[in-house]
């Protein structure tokens, strides 16, 4: 498992383009790259490296997760295990406990992540042939999805409705324009409101769905840090 430093904050936009694109595939083979990814963070977690062909998982700090989906289980390479537990849709934050060896029972309640407190998360970094980005345009400083946007994103519902995947992640990407804390804070906005839409007009579960902001901190054109590739929605297929 990678450690990725970070500050406590990121970016601007969230929108997207790079590499595969949803709109550009067709559904027989937007399902066949959500299963590879599937496959992928499956034997990712069964290494005990946090890494296979095509995938690496990063530990992320201070990041929100929305979501009211089961607990997954993730590697940990010093032994024990981690959960991801996410936070609820009332704003109480959860995450991914550090990757530390479990604490004798007795001293669990001292070591214990404070639930108000966002936690580390474990993000899947996934080869260009394996990432699942949308385009997606908001306004300047808003977080709204507007109805000419809407069409983009009922591919992945087909797609997931038809799907026996458990859970899908949501993340929100953005640029390098802007201060980290804002900027990071509307990445997950974001990510929220694509996740809104997918359950109330388009009827996925809500427990099939979490979403996440991370920002700039992984960008698609890292030799141009405000370039718009930057902008995007990545959908990971987890379980």
């Amino acid at each position: 498992m990678l450690r990725f430093p970070l500050s406590a904050a990121l970016l601007c936009l969230v929108a997207i383009s790079s590499p595969a694109v949803s709109q550009d595939l067709s559904d027989e083979e937007l399902l066949q790259m959500f299963l590879n990814q599937r496959d992928a963070f499956r034997a990712a977690r069964e290494s005990g490296t946090g890494r296979t062909r095509g995938l690496t998982l990063v530990t992320v700090d201070n990041v929100e997760v929305t979501t009211d989906s089961p607990s997954l289980t993730s590697p940990d390479t010093t032994g024990g295990s981690v959960a991801i537990t996410g936070s609820r849709d009332d704003g109480v934050s959860g995450g991914i406990a550090p990757l530390v060896p479990a604490a004798p029972e007795q001293d669990q309640a001292a070591v214990a992540p404070d639930p108000a407190e966002p936690q580390p998360v474990v993000f899947g970094q996934l080869a260009p042939e394996l990432q699942v980005n949308v385009n997606i345009k908001f306004g300047f400083d808003s977080a709204a999805l507007t109805d000419d946007q809407k069409p983009l994103l009922e591919q992945l519902c087909a797609v997931m409705r038809g799907s026996d995947i458990a859970l899908f992640r949501i993340v929100g990407h953005t640029d390098a324009a802007g201060t980290d804390a804002y900027n990071e804070r509307l990445s997950q906005l974001r990510a929220d409101e694509v996740r809104r839409y997918l359950v109330t007009d388009c009827g996925i579960a809500s427990s099939r769905l979490e979403a996440v902001g991370l920002g700039e901190r992984f960008l698609a054109d890292e030799n141009d840090p405000r370039a718009p590739e930057n902008r995007r929605v990545e959908f990971q297929a987890l379980s």
